[in-house]
């Protein structure tokens, strides 16, 4: 039986904009400021099918219902101290290897491509940055980047539901705008969860890990 191939859900241009920068915001540090923009998310997330709306609102249900230094301590806790709810992408393919710091070269120079320059102090595979420069720098080189990366994608979404995290929401989102995973991303993601990362200590000047508090680029209303 000849297989069908993964098709890209039904989503404009324009909604898949609109939900990869939500999710970008979702991403980052809870901060004042991310709670000020709740009203602008809400409308975000009333704007694109229920397939990914759904995910975002029930993120910002646990926004209103949850206190701000309750979801620092527990962003923190969540992707800070737990290797398989890692943001950053390149993690879950390299390690920390010598290999890893040119999978980041690459994604620095798609989005010098592009036109946009990161701060040195910013890791450009973190999942916040890929979304945000996506979602309002280049759609299609954005989507190529979570595609060439969706098996630690996969496996962040399937740490985070584990967990019962809320962020669980929030990757569901971005799921939920990719093509369905073919039977080789699905090999990928089996490796990684019996395996885990590759493991090998050493410097990945100038990408140390950083923390990222926020995405590099702010939703505009």
């Amino acid at each position: 039986m000849r297989m069908k191939r993964a098709t890209k859900p039904g989503f404009s241009d324009t909604e898949l904009a609109t939900a990869w920068q939500a999710a970008s915001l979702l991403l980052g540090y809870p901060d004042a400021e991310l709670l000020e923009r709740r009203p602008l998310l809400r409308r975000a997330a009333d704007s694109v099918p229920d397939a990914v709306g759904t995910h975002l609102r029930a993120f910002l249900d646990h926004l209103d219902a949850t206190p701000l230094n309750d979801l620092a301590a527990d962003y923190v806790a969540t992707f800070d101290h737990r290797k398989r709810c890692c943001l950053y992408l390149t993690y879950y393919a390299y390690g920390d290897t010598r290999k890893r710091g040119m999978a980041l070269l690459r994604f620095k120079q798609a989005y010098q491509a592009a036109g946009l320059d990161l701060d040195d102090a910013e890791l450009p595979d973190h999942l916040a940055v890929v979304l945000e420069f996506g979602a309002t720098g280049d759609l299609a080189t954005g989507r190529r980047l979570l595609l060439e990366n969706r098996a630690g994608l996969e496996l962040l979404r399937l740490a985070l539901a584990e967990s019962a995290s809320p962020w669980r929401n929030v990757l569901d989102a971005v799921a939920a705008t990719l093509p369905p995973l073919t039977g080789r991303t699905e090999d990928a993601v089996a490796r990684l969860v019996a395996e885990g990362p590759p493991e090998e200590q050493v410097g990945l000047a100038p990408y140390e890990p950083v923390l990222l508090p926020d995405p590099v680029i702010g939703v505009r209303s």
